[in-house]
């Protein structure tokens, strides 16, 4: 007679957390300034303005936008300033730095709006693997945020976690 089997990880009160299910919609596009600047590492302001008073803006219209300058030029700040003034109308997040600076920036607002009620006294496992592209900062948020009220975290798969946090009896 075969022993019947028992699926335990799914009769468990094992809450899975996936990152990749708040990632938030919407085409990354990076602004690279090198290009607006002389010899790619001077910036001369009547240049970079007449620069900036010809780009299409229309470009980033519901867009996610980093803006960076690949060259190692030092940028004053209020180059990126006035080039996020003029996204402003189109773009709807902008920040300086890479790409994953700022899919960083856009689970920070996920995370931080993120109602953590539902994991209150339970297991949850944080899901490891993912197909989008969910930075390394995000996992810290997520552990951190989910610790205040549940009973454990845990990392990766059912079948295969690691630990993290225990909340002490």
């Amino acid at each position: 007679m075969e022993k019947e089997i028992i699926n335990r990880v799914a009769q468990s009160k094992l809450i899975t957390f996936n990152l990749e299910d708040y990632y938030p919609k919407g085409e990354r596009k990076v602004l690279d300034i090198k290009d607006w600047l002389y010899e790619g590492f001077i910036l001369r302001e009547k240049e970079f303005r007449a620069h900036v008073e010809e780009h299409d803006w229309s470009n980033y219209q519901d867009a996610y936008v980093a803006l960076q300058c690949s060259s190692d030029a030092i940028v004053p700040g209020w180059a990126f300033m006035l080039i996020a003034s003029k996204l402003q109308p189109y773009a709807k997040k902008v920040i300086q730095g890479s790409l994953e600076n700022l899919e960083t920036a856009l689970y920070q607002t996920v995370l931080d709006q993120l109602d953590v009620t539902e994991f209150t006294d339970k297991p949850v496992i944080i899901k490891g693997c993912s197909n989008k592209p969910v930075p390394e900062n995000a996992y810290l948020m997520a552990v951190t945020k989910i610790q205040e009220v549940a009973k454990s975290v845990m990392y990766g798969e059912a079948c295969s976690s690691v630990p993290l946090f225990k909340r002490k009896k």
